[in-house]
């Protein structure tokens, strides 16, 4: 081995793995600030923190007072720790009588006009007759002078902190709605309405129910924020480094064993994480240069760890906090969208893993020796406590408890587990308090005998955990941590409000819909008379309709999802995009779906994917290439979406039924395709593929995505002569060696 390639594969650091992280991850940067001010903003961390787990085990208050604190401090956070714009001398500390603990006077303004606005509507909800104003009820649609001038404020305020924490694209693309919604005589055909006044749209973007302080504000501000928080907490307690151990057992030994340990890894972690990026640092920082070691090309090593990452967003249960938002849109059980969300997150990790196998195959890697793997003994003998918080939080959310209250179960267990320890009593505070909460709710009816019992039980199992516990400072600074990690989500929340808001106005979605529908109708019709003989038809006209209508929306939903967390990408997109699929008739659960999907792949396709930019800088690759492997390592993805549109079955849980022998013959079609795919990105399955057998299974791999008996007798019919060659290949191998 090179110099120059053991220094590329050196162990990075701690700190340069944090730097990636601020790099690519959305807000991680922070402007640097005195000791005092820090010690203020450490305490205001702690107190959303607190605030958060608090109402979500003891309660919520009224909305527009929950959302309005959280908006509160979300302002106060965001102003004083990421400045008006990215310069690296804005991020300094240096001393200014313009400054405050190095935060500029005119982000405590905005601070402060942010903390009135958000509060506001609490405080004057029942009215407040002092200054004149009614109670709310009498001023929606026909707001006071203070309503309009706050509402102003908190709308410039909002795409302020979204663009201050995501980059100008989102903003940007919310500007656009508000153009619309406020000038809509002037638009073109179809898109014209007739406008909405501007004191009625300040109003309804800003009163509860809709806009600003809407569904999606609500859901990340009572269920992401405590999902967010848990991944960090759970991850610093050890279950992430349990992940990763377990995943080098069950995948290291076979062939390309360290690129298999990537994708088992963050599959599992993806379960916990909200964070495509910071899943790509915590697995990839130890991945990824065991992947090079073994003889992996650099950009190929970060587009396996990127894509596997990616696919985290799409793993149930947590799915980056989007199964929440989705089960809210849909008015469905969580567990429904879980239930649906399984196979095609498998089918994405068999792509990844069928990539991955076959160039390890073709580059002849084998896999970790039996002592460079860890032992499963001592693996579980040391870190079995670190499952308890996870199988608490489950159990609590698979039998019908909210989801707050299962992350509230959650985040207390994995303290508990962290910080109690059996043999140190003065630590057992934190699961005597748990313990107390626990019959309390049991005494109330809040839990009935047997959730109380399996709480308790888990608690005192947490206790026993022999790994070195936790100080407070530590699990402080986790804590602090999972609120950064949040910021940029509630920003881009609070701002999606306002597209839901605009839509739900305007009525766009459906407009767009029908556009969409009527131009993939006009170009079907075109193509159907191209591609019919007489009485034969390969394709029915609706078939070809819904899917250039599909292509359609996933270019859309990946152009778009540049720089945007999945949950606001998801809010934002589902808002336009699900109209026009309904109206050619896709179940809503399938829609939804589609959607997320193809934004989430939108963190893998180049010229913007973040994650594959982190990986790059842990791989110390072209970041471009390594965008492109992970792109073609996601092609289970990309086709997963088009397949569960056309075939509801693999979702389970669909308005159009389930049939398991349907089920089977549809997922082992879609396996087949995405087999034949990896086996066309790679050049190889039994044997090294040329060009001409690469591109006819291609086209049999998206063949075989189509769930109808005639097209996989057409993909088997083009894949064949390269089968053929490939056994008489492989056969001649075999007897000449």
């Amino acid at each position: 081995m090179s110099e120059t390639q053991k220094l590329d594969d050196h162990e990075l650091t701690a700190e340069e793995l944090a730097a990636i992280e601020e790099q690519f991850d959305e807000g991680a940067a922070v402007r640097e600030v005195t000791p005092t001010a820090g010690k203020v903003l450490r305490v205001v961390a702690l107190i959303f923190a607190f605030y958060e787990f608090f109402t979500a085990g003891f309660g919520l208050p009224a909305d527009h007072w929950h959302m309005g604190i959280y908006l509160a401090l979300l302002f106060i956070l965001v102003y004083a720790t990421i400045p008006i714009v990215g310069s690296k001398s804005l991020y300094a500390l240096k001393v200014s009588r313009f400054r405050i603990g190095n935060i500029p006077v005119y982000d405590l303004v905005f601070m402060a006009l942010g903390i009135v606005a958000a509060l506001y509507v609490g405080f004057a909800w029942r009215g407040l007759p002092f200054l004149g104003i009614e109670e709310q009820t009498f001023r929606m649609g026909n707001p006071n002078t203070y309503d309009v001038f706050l509402g102003v404020v908190i709308i410039l305020l909002v795409l302020d902190i979204a663009r201050r924490t995501l980059g100008w694209v989102l903003p940007l693309i919310i500007c656009v709605f508000i153009s619309y919604a406020l000038f809509g005589p002037y638009f073109p055909g179809l898109l014209q309405h007739p406008g909405v006044n501007f004191k009625t749209f300040v109003s309804s973007m800003y009163f509860p129910q809709e806009g600003i302080y809407g569904v999606t504000l609500w859901v990340v501000s009572t269920i992401v924020f405590h999902f967010v928080l848990f991944g960090v907490i759970a991850q610093r307690t050890g279950l992430g480094q349990l992940f990763i151990d377990n995943a080098t057992i069950l995948a290291g030994r076979y062939t390309g064993g360290p690129a298999k340990v990537s994708v088992v890894s963050s599959a599992f972690f993806g379960t916990i994480s909200g964070s495509s990026v910071a899943n790509t640092v915590s697995t990839g920082a130890l991945t990824i240069p065991n992947m090079k070691r073994l003889g992996y090309p650099g950009h190929f090593a970060g587009g396996v760890e990127a894509a596997s990452s990616a696919g985290g967003q799409i793993t149930p249960p947590i799915m980056g906090a989007a199964a929440f938002i989705m089960a809210e849109f849909l008015e469905v059980p969580y567990t429904t969208i879980v239930i649906a969300a399984i196979f095609p997150a498998l089918l994405h990790y068999v792509g990844v893993f069928a990539v991955v196998h076959l160039m390890a195959r073709k580059l002849n890697l084998k896999g970790l020796t039996k002592e460079q793997l860890p032992q499963l003994k001592a693996v579980w003998s040391e870190g079995w406590a670190n499952i308890v918080p996870l199988i608490g939080l489950l159990v609590v959310l698979f039998t019908g408890y909210t989801p707050f209250m299962s992350a509230f179960c959650g985040i207390s267990l994995a303290v508990i587990a962290g910080m109690s320890r059996i043999k140190q009593p003065p630590t057992l505070v934190y699961a005597a308090a748990f313990l107390a909460f626990v019959l309390w709710k049991y005494s109330n009816g809040g839990f009935d005998l047997t959730m109380t019992a399996i709480l308790c039980g888990l608690t005192v199992i947490a206790t026993l955990n022999p790994q070195k516990r936790i100080e407070v400072p530590e699990m402080l600074q986790a804590v602090e941590l999972g609120v950064k990690y949040s910021l940029a989500v509630g920003a881009a929340a609070a701002a999606v409000g306002i597209v839901v808001g605009v839509i739900n106005t305007t009525g766009i979605g459906f407009r767009i819909g029908f556009m969409v529908t009527q131009g993939a109708g006009n170009l079907a019709a075109d193509l159907y008379n191209m591609i019919s003989f007489g009485s034969f038809q390969l394709f029915a006209m609706e078939d070809l309709q819904l899917f250039i209508s599909l292509v359609f929306i996933a270019i859309v939903c990946i152009l778009m999802g540049a720089g945007i967390p999945t949950t606001a990408l998801y809010i934002m997109l589902v808002s336009v995009a699900q109209p026009a699929l309904a109206q050619l008739g896709v179940p809503p659960i399938a829609s939804h779906l589609f959607v997320l999907y193809y934004g989430v792949v939108s963190e893998i396709t180049p010229p913007v994917c973040t994650s594959a930019y982190a990986a790059a800088a842990i791989a110390n690759s072209n970041p471009f290439r390594t965008g492109l492997s992970a792109f073609t390592l996601g092609l289970g993805k990309v086709i997963a979406p088009m397949a569960f549109v056309y075939a509801p079955v693999l979702l389970f849980v669909s308005s159009t039924g389930f049939d398991f022998w349907e089920f089977t013959y549809t997922a082992a079609s879609c396996i087949a395709g995405v087999i034949a795919l990896s086996a066309a990105v790679v050049g190889y399955w039994l044997q090294p593929m040329n060009v001409i057998s690469r591109v006819l299974m291609a086209i049999a791999g998206v063949i075989f995505v189509a769930p109808t008996l005639t097209a996989d007798l057409i993909a088997l019919a083009v894949a064949s002569p390269v089968i053929v060659t490939q056994l008489i290949a492989r056969s001649r191998t075999q007897a000449t060696a």
